[in-house]
């Protein structure tokens, strides 16, 4: 993130990113594990009002799309390191509070907003709910160590997620298994 954001300040250019997972985790210092892209759910851009608000990353704006392709090819790095997969998530909506829950870090002309532990407690507990006690999302989850309050409080978004009868059972018995863990 440091060379992306060296590159924009080269060009004259600046970007405010909300960045969640393992990036997120690793930079806070959260979680300490590997991870092989940047999920990037928003974009924050200033109100007339001087706030900040967070929009849609997509699309993304074509000179940010242009650095991040020389970073890659410049660090070896996958053409989508950095990437807005995530932004997916502003069909059904936003974790709640995600705005509140932002630590900002700057890399040069690259602000980014760092969601915190209560934003991703929700999203990691949806995506283990989707993707299983084997996945990357439940260990990081329980690298977590969320409280029952922190579970039934993203739960209570979580379940909003996903229109099938099933699934409250399903982050139900996510919940039981991430408390049952050591």
């Amino acid at each position: 993130m440091q060379a992306l954001g060296e590159l924009l300040e080269s060009d004259g250019l600046s970007a405010r990113l909300v960045v969640v997972g393992g990036a997120s985790l690793n930079l806070l210092g959260l979680v300490e594990r590997s991870t092989s892209d940047v999920d990037v759910i928003a974009v924050a851009e200033s109100r007339s009002d001087g706030a900040i608000a967070l929009v849609n990353p997509e699309p993304m704006a074509t000179t940010l799309e242009t650095a991040i392709a020389k970073v890659a090819r410049d660090l070896r790095l996958p053409a989508n390191w950095m990437n807005t997969e995530v932004a997916l998530q502003w069909i059904s909506g936003l974790p709640p509070n995600l705005e509140a829950d932002l630590t900002w870090e700057t890399f040069a002309a690259l602000h980014v907003g760092l969601a915190g532990r209560k934003t991703l407690i929700t999203l990691k507990l949806f995506a283990a709910t989707d993707a299983g006690i084997r996945s990357v999302h439940m260990q990081d989850l329980i690298a977590l160590r969320p409280t029952d309050a922190e579970l039934q409080a993203a739960a209570n978004w979580v379940v909003t997620q996903d229109a099938a009868a099933e699934f409250p059972n399903l982050v139900a018995g996510t919940i039981r298994y991430v408390s049952q863990q050591p």
